[in-house]
């Protein structure tokens, strides 16, 4: 058997990597608007969709704990620590007994879960306002749901296998399909069933999508000569220490969610219309985050894996100091887009039937102090990866906590004075906090600089283009605007040729002021594009 180990990751790699990541999860991301506007379209905001709402948390909340980012970002430094070694057929056996573990484990759970729900899910729902036919909508549909849990936990692992070995196509392209099943399965079978029972069509699939996903992955490890062995060994030391990486990484996640909850409660204070909006925003946020901080730093995750097995410290600084000038090279002007189109890109996604111009005002306030944080954010996913990759997880967990701290502190000293905005600036107050502590802690693991000058001369050169950006987007949308009015197709026009003119005078400005990581990414794709 043909010993495939990974190979380092050349600059070139990983910025073409990182660029159809995110072009792949940038479509996903879209693909994901389409879906939620068609289960909108057909169901609205009624009882049973906010049934199927309920359903679908629970099962999604236990899925953000035990699968997809806390498995892979625990399996994949211990994986690749064997690859590295040579330990191909160790490494391998490892996975199979996770595979095993996980079947096990997971299974017993929904099984449990699916016997349990009419206990489990109506004490869930808040006040009278559920009736026994909605919790028992609730019900079925949850149990419906429950298992992609297992599906997705068996997902996490297959895609942490893919990353070991620089396979990034195929994770990034399963969720564009996902949504893509969902869609299709909902249309299909939403004649067949009648009333509220129509959910269960997009429950179903759900459930499709996620298993489609999962079977995507099996070519391609197949291709890396994966043989599951029901051989397994459950007393492996490097068993403990993947389930041992896990429990900061859960506790992480669930900092994360907890933070968010928060925020809620303290928008409640401010009106009933503020936790949906802060809500809303935040889907807004998340679009250039999951394009650009996720692709870096899932792309960046196992060649820093690799180096840290290596104890190339020189070589962790330098590609944590690339991936973060990566990442504000890509995320400073999307908060400049934000920024300074918030109410305008905010009242073209939003703002029709029940959400009106009230609402869009409230959202794109949220947006607008939203977008200081965006780099900052996406800076803390990558700086988190890098102490996984040292399996040093416990310290981002304790500055994570921190941050929570400060956020709660910040929140409620400016919520009085300042509602909405004041909640938000907490976040982006917190968001910096989180990445001064991890640059500060890590520089002390790795013995020296992260290339904190060539980050800051880099860092001076995208604000100066950003600013570029923001003028020449809100000149153009102000102008179109007001000349062509608001109709849909109108907002269409404005705001999109706002957006792309800025972009491009953004491109243009970030390589003639000699931006390296831009230089990266030019290279890299006019190297594709030759060879294609």
């Amino acid at each position: 058997m043909a010993d495939r180990r990974p190979t380092p990751a050349k600059p070139g790699g990983i910025a073409r990597n990182t660029a159809i990541y995110s072009m792949l999860t940038g479509l996903s991301r879209i693909a994901g608007l389409a879906r939620e506007v068609v289960a909108s379209s057909y169901f609205g905001t009624s009882g049973p969709f906010s049934a199927f709402t309920f359903a679908f948390q629970v099962p999604n909340l236990v899925r953000s704990l035990v699968a997809d980012a806390a498995l892979s970002a625990a399996f994949v430094p211990v994986f690749t620590e064997l690859l590295e070694k040579g330990r191909k057929r160790e490494a391998f056996q490892l996975a199979s007994t996770f595979v095993v573990l996980i079947v096990a484990a997971l299974t017993t759970l929904c099984v449990f879960f699916v016997l349990m729900a009419p206990l489990i899910m109506p004490p869930l729902t808040p006040g009278d306002e559920f009736t026994p036919a909605l919790d028992e909508l609730m019900v079925g549909l949850s149990q419906v749901l429950f298992p992609i849990v297992l599906l997705l936990a068996l997902n996490g692992l297959f895609v942490g296998i893919l990353n070991a070995y620089d396979h990034f196509t195929i994770p990034a392209l399963a969720p564009l399909v996902w949504n893509f099943v969902i869609i299709g399965v909902l249309v299909g079978l939403k004649p067949y069933f009648e009333g509220p029972n129509e959910l269960y069509a997009y429950a179903i699939g759900v459930l499709a999508g996620t298993l489609v996903q999962l079977l995507m992955c099996l070519p391609v490890l197949r291709r890396l000569q994966f043989d599951f062995e029901f051989k397994v060994n459950f007393r492996d030391a490097r068993v403990r220490q993947v389930l041992v990486l896990m429990l900061p990484i859960t506790l992480s996640l669930g900092l994360i969610n907890f933070n968010l909850f928060i925020n809620s409660v303290l928008g409640a204070s401010v009106s009933e219309a503020v936790p949906r909006a802060i809500d809303a925003a935040f889907r807004l946020y998340m679009l250039p985050q999951g394009m650009f901080s996720v692709a870096v730093a899932t792309v960046l995750f196992p060649a820093l894996a690799r180096l840290a097995t290596r104890r190339d410290f020189d070589g962790l600084r330098k590609l944590t100091g690339t991936g973060t000038r990566q990442i504000f090279l890509l995320l400073i002007p999307a908060a400049a887009c934000t920024l300074v189109l918030a109410e305008p890109i905010t009242r073209l996604v939003y703002e029709r039937g029940e959400f009106g111009a009230d609402s869009t005002d409230i959202v794109a306030e949220a947006l607008f102090w939203f977008s200081f944080s965006m780099p900052f954010a996406g800076v803390n996913l990558l700086l988190t990866r890098t102490f996984f990759s040292l399996q040093r997880p416990w310290l981002p967990t304790g500055l994570g906590a921190a941050s929570l701290v400060v956020n709660i502190l910040v929140a409620l000293a400016l919520v009085g004075p300042f509602g909405t905005g004041g909640i938000v600036v907490a976040t982006a107050v917190a968001s910096a906090a989180m990445s001064a502590g991890q640059a500060y802690y890590l520089r002390r693991e790795l013995g020296g600089h992260l290339e904190g000058g060539a980050t800051a001369r880099a860092v001076v050169r995208i604000l100066v283009a950003s600013v570029a950006l923001g003028a020449v987007a809100y000149a153009l949308w102000r102008g179109l605007d007001e000349l062509l009015g608001r109709s849909l197709p109108a907002q269409v026009v404005s705001v999109g040729g706002g957006l792309t003119a800025g972009i491009a005078v953004y491109c243009v400005a970030v390589i003639v002021l000699r931006v390296p990581e831009a230089q990266q990414i030019r290279h890299a794709l006019r190297s594709r594009l030759r060879r294609t």
